[in-house]
């Protein structure tokens, strides 16, 4: 069953070829048997996914048309689970159980999907590699000697091992799309305010977003179908009314016209890589569409301007883990400024601390103006580049990161090349348009991943794309060995 598509298993439990709880049970003896060697997931909810599996068994037996009633999902440790650990991966919030839903998972859980657990990720989502979570890094499955990516690594190496249908993740700078590009599955960002942030546990607010993972575009499309739209809980959430994101996915690509940034294919970019999505872009030129050069100019700002205010912001949203309320207190603080100081220190990570630093450096007195400020305006005109190539293209594709996963531990000592695998990713969520992540060929054994950006609330095109591509090739039903082999 763990090559199936959400539309075929919806068919199968429509049809009573399996139930939800057989397709649970399933995916729970395969979690027990791998993810020992994965450590993709930090908590597995068994007793609530066998009850929500017989529920929704009853739900599509009284004729429920929902495509992921039944469906086994995994969701990201950092969206609140009413009643179940939500950690974020960190030791300050280690015995955290939110007394309320998340807008995302509150509905999924409407549309009938079931909730396998809670998926590892880099502690409060700041990371690249998901080495930087408190209980232990992932392990890529195509290879466990190499990283999923980050921050959403859990739920890229579960979906990829087969260890869940689909997963939630989100993407402040890249966390959806180069885990999924490192694992060889899809991932979507959506536009910014498309998805409700509501009970998502803040790393940099005007970046956050949560989107879907999974083996293909039309499966998260299946997904964003359900958790996408207006929450008036979430302030930042758009009005926009939501597309019917399945309806178009076989749409012909015959005029759609590519933009391919020179600045995505210059130094620093594997060979092997530049070659799959130079491969890939032909690919797109078979199925009708034209290719155009364009320039993005302030991509070489990307990556100074998100690490100002990305900090800056995670500096304001973890002021609020103090030791005081609720998650990790020290022992016997001396007074209540020890108390501050220690839970801090011994709650937080190396590179969560790392970040807070430097964004209070940068929101402080007499620097506010020559950082944070100044980020702000290179942000905008790395917006204003999306906003001119979109005037000549429909999409702009590239490669998702310069190279594909790398070993465990080769970059945790240089933290400047570990921020390099983020170039082609932040100035996506800096100017807040969708993209997405795909399956596009391999190099040295390990999945390359296709960026495709898309104009804002341009989430159905995306998905069409994608799909076409998808129709036409096979990247994304490679499964790895460790897979084939369970």
């Amino acid at each position: 069953m763990i090559d199936q598509s959400i539309a075929s298993l919806a068919k199968k439990l429509r049809d009573k070829d399996i139930s939800s709880v057989e397709l649970t049970q399933d995916y729970l003896a395969r979690i027990k048997q791998l993810d020992g060697q994965l450590n993709s997931y930090i908590t597995v909810t068994e007793e609530v996914a066998l009850a929500q599996a017989e529920a929704a068994d009853k739900l599509i037996a009284a004729g429920s048309t929902s495509a992921l009633a039944g469906i086994p999902i995994a969701h990201k440790d950092l969206f609140c689970t009413d009643g179940i650990l939500t950690t974020c991966a960190s030791k300050m919030l280690y015995n955290f159980v939110p007394p309320y839903e998340s807008t995302v998972t509150a509905r999924m859980l409407a549309s009938g999907a079931v909730t396998l657990g809670k998926t590892n990720m880099d502690e409060f989502a700041m990371g690249s590699s998901n080495e930087n979570s408190h209980f232990g890094a992932v392990k890529n499955p195509w290879n466990l000697d190499k990283v999923p990516g980050g921050s959403s690594g859990g739920s890229a190496a579960a979906v990829a091992a087969g260890l869940a249908v689909a997963a939630t993740g989100t993407d402040t700078g890249g966390s959806i799309r180069q885990p999924a590009s490192f694992c060889g599955i899809s991932g979507l960002k959506p536009t910014y305010g498309r998805v409700s942030r509501f009970g998502m546990i803040a790393y940099a607010s005007s970046l956050d977003q949560a989107g879907p993972m999974a083996r293909s575009a039309k499966d998260c499309a299946h997904i964003l179908q359900s958790i996408a739209g207006f929450d008036a809980n979430d302030s930042t959430c758009s009005e926009v009314a939501t597309e019917d994101y399945t309806a178009n996915l076989d749409a012909p690509l015959a005029g759609l016209t590519i933009g391919l940034p020179k600045e995505y294919f210059g130094d620093g970019l594997n060979n092997d890589v530049a070659t799959a999505i130079q491969d890939a872009v032909k690919e797109f030129e078979k199925l009708g569409a034209q290719v155009k050069e364009i320039s993005l100019p302030n991509l070489n700002l990307s990556i100074p301007s998100y690490y100002v205010i990305a900090p800056s912001e995670a500096s304001s949203n973890l002021s609020r883990f103090d030791g005081v309320r609720y998650g990790y207190r020290c022992e016997e603080p001396k007074d209540l400024m020890d108390m501050y100081k220690r839970s801090r220190g011994e709650g937080f990570g190396k590179e969560v601390q790392k970040r807070i630093m430097v964004g209070t450096y940068a929101l402080s007195e007499g620097y506010y103006d020559a950082y944070y400020l100044k980020a702000q305006r290179i942000r905008r005109l790395i917006k204003e580049d999306f906003v001119k190539a979109f005037e000549e293209v429909d999409v702009i594709m590239g490669p998702v990161a310069p190279t594909t996963a790398f070993g465990i531990g080769a970059k945790t000592d240089d933290p400047i090349a570990m921020y390099l695998e983020d170039i082609y990713t932040l100035s996506v969520n800096l100017a807040g348009i969708p993209a997405m992540s795909i399956p596009a060929g391999f190099a040295d054994g390990m999945p390359v991943g296709l960026q495709i950006m898309g104009n804002y609330f341009a989430e159905a095109k995306l998905l069409n794309v994608a799909h076409k591509f998808q129709q036409a090739t096979d990247w994304h039903t490679k499964t790895p060995s460790l897979v084939e082999g369970a």
